[in-house]
């Protein structure tokens, strides 16, 4: 019998094994975008065909959301994760050790679906746990895959330092997690459903999903990931053509942005817990916005720098509350509601990088940094989607444990 206040061991065992899924994504996500220039180097890729490769992947990964969606009516999201983990991993040594264009080809659609299903799934576990737990511990999830993004990028900057192959790079990485992954799966675990918690909120309206409903997360991950997919293709050309900077620091706006990242949500979790997830939500678009008008107007390098640390810090709740509000939105399918917001990530992640471009040549980059500034502050009109329902997690408002963990 668990003790009022403790939580279930299989619970704990199950966070930490999710946690070590979103680590091993972050690493091979990191490994794939940073290599860009050496993958096109390997296979020839032009420049004009370059941007449909890089596509496709986002495209099929909304694709891997959607059939995931479809698969976890059938099976659970454990089932899901433990095998499109390893596929991703493996996919992604694909990607290194081929060498004609239809190679690539098959190892990045093969890697954009499973992406997509890994995910969602990931997700849909982290929205289950959370609710098992009756508190935030989703931006937890979340400062695992950022960490694991700043270990792929410094093992993606080693094998370029070292002139490695991709293939060789990625090896000794995919023979690492792949048995940590799997050895990991053994102990994925659930929170209770509704249906069987006897825990349905009135927002659950059946378990039915209403699109209308979930509209407004949906813009919200989307404007998200538009910021972050800003920062992340122009932070470099940003800082050295506008602002001025060397060819080296052009290079730290990004890496800053991680660890300023991995920071905020590494103690994101105990704001929500004290502030609510609407209070976090409402601070973190302020500073993210704010961090872009500095960006946009600032009169050298450092001052940049500090827009991007800025960013960081604003960004990086969003994406994972938005999670958490769409579990809590529709609590009797927070699984569906889960792969289909987990589509306008990858939206976002399309949108951002041209619509920057585009702008940026046609009028100014300095105004094209106002964008997305404007975008991120129309989450605050969204803001109240964030409040929980009967069921709340954080604020003063957290549910007794033992009616989660029994």
């Amino acid at each position: 019998m668990t003790r009022p206040g403790a939580v279930d061991p299989g619970l704990r065992h199950g966070r930490i094994s999710l946690a070590l899924s979103f680590g091993v994504q972050g690493v091979a996500f990191a490994l794939l975008v940073t290599r860009i220039p050496a993958l096109q180097d390997q296979y020839g890729i032009s420049d004009g065909l370059l941007p449909l490769f890089l596509a496709a992947v986002p495209i099929l990964a909304g694709v891997g959301s959607v059939l995931t969606e479809k698969v976890v009516a059938r099976v659970r999201p454990g089932v899901v994760l433990r095998w499109a983990q390893p596929l991703v991993l493996l996919s992604l040594l694909g990607v290194g050790a081929g060498r004609q264009l239809w190679h690539v080809a098959v190892a990045l659609g093969v890697f954009g679906l499973a992406v997509g299903a890994l995910d969602a799934s990931m997700n849909m576990m982290g929205v289950s746990l959370q609710r098992a737990y009756g508190r935030s511990i989703m931006l937890g999830f979340h400062a695992a895959y950022s960490l694991g993004g700043i270990v792929g990028a410094s093992l993606a900057w080693a094998g370029a330092r070292w002139d490695l192959s991709l293939f060789v790079s990625y090896l000794p990485v995919v023979a690492v997690l792949l048995p940590a992954a799997l050895l990991g799966s053994r102990w994925y675990t659930e929170g209770r459903s509704p249906e069987r918690a006897g825990d349905e909120g009135p927002k659950a309206s059946g378990g039915a999903l209403s699109f209308k409903l979930l509209l407004p997360l949906c813009l919200v991950m989307c404007f998200a990931y538009i910021g972050d997919s800003t920062v992340s293709n122009w932070s470099a050309k940003y800082l050295q053509d506008v602002l001025g900077s060397s060819e080296q620091m052009s290079t730290l706006p990004y890496n800053v942005y991680m660890v300023t990242t991995l920071l905020g949500r590494a103690v994101g979790d105990l704001g929500v817990r004290r502030f609510g997830a609407v209070a976090v939500v409402r601070g973190g678009s302020l500073l993210a916005a704010g961090g872009f008008a500095v960006v946009a107007g600032a009169p050298g390098a450092w001052v940049g720098m500090l827009g991007f640390t800025m960013l960081g810090l604003g960004l990086c709740v969003i994406v994972p509350q938005t999670f958490a509000a769409a579990g809590r939105m529709f609590p009797g399918n927070s699984d569906g509601a889960v792969a289909r917001l987990n589509i306008f990530n990858y939206v976002g992640f399309l949108v951002g990088s041209p619509l920057v471009g585009v702008l940026g040549d046609a009028w100014s980059y300095r105004g094209a940094m106002l964008v997305p500034m404007v975008l991120v502050l129309a989450t605050l009109v969204y803001a109240r989607s964030f409040a929980p329902g009967p069921a709340r997690y954080g604020g003063g408002h957290e549910r007794p444990r033992t009616a989660d963990v029994g």
